[in-house]
């Protein structure tokens, strides 16, 4: 199973019904040192925070298709979870890390000035980004 911290669509119950045969969702959550905005499609950005919730699923495939990663529309990156997930049985599911779909500003017509990490591919400075300065994801309580 994957754990997947949404922000978009894929936080309504409907628009992943539509596309995932087995998910489930896990709690509420924030995302720390990233922001949403809107373009063409929503993205995170540096910035201050941004609530989501947990999706968990085995079709982590289908998700990337969604999203568009094989046309580098979005990436996926990890993002570090501090704190044990609840899942629906009332046990903790334990992972370090949440993963999570990040688009290009530059494709998805963001206005705003965008600054990542110096060098390399896309995915590169976002993940960059993210390790230098500890951007992480919280549950909270629903």
């Amino acid at each position: 199973m994957d754990v997947v911290f949404v922000y978009g669509t894929l936080t309504n119950f409907a628009n992943v019904s539509k596309l995932l045969e087995e998910f489930s969702f896990g709690p509420s959550a924030v995302c720390y040192g990233l922001t949403r905005v809107k373009g063409r499609y929503p993205t995170l950005i540096p910035g201050e925070q941004v609530a989501g919730r947990i999706l968990v699923t085995p079709e982590i495939g289908r998700l990337d298709e969604y999203e568009g990663v094989d046309h580098g529309l979005y990436c996926r990156v990890s993002i570090p979870l501090s704190d044990r997930m609840p899942n629906t049985a009332g046990s903790t599911i334990s992972v370090d890390a949440v993963e999570t779909y990040i688009g290009d500003p530059t494709t998805l017509g963001i206005s705003q000035p965008v600054e990542w990490s110096e060098s390399g591919s896309f995915k590169q400075r976002v993940t960059a980004y993210v390790d230098s300065n500890q951007v992480h994801v919280t549950t909270t309580c629903d």
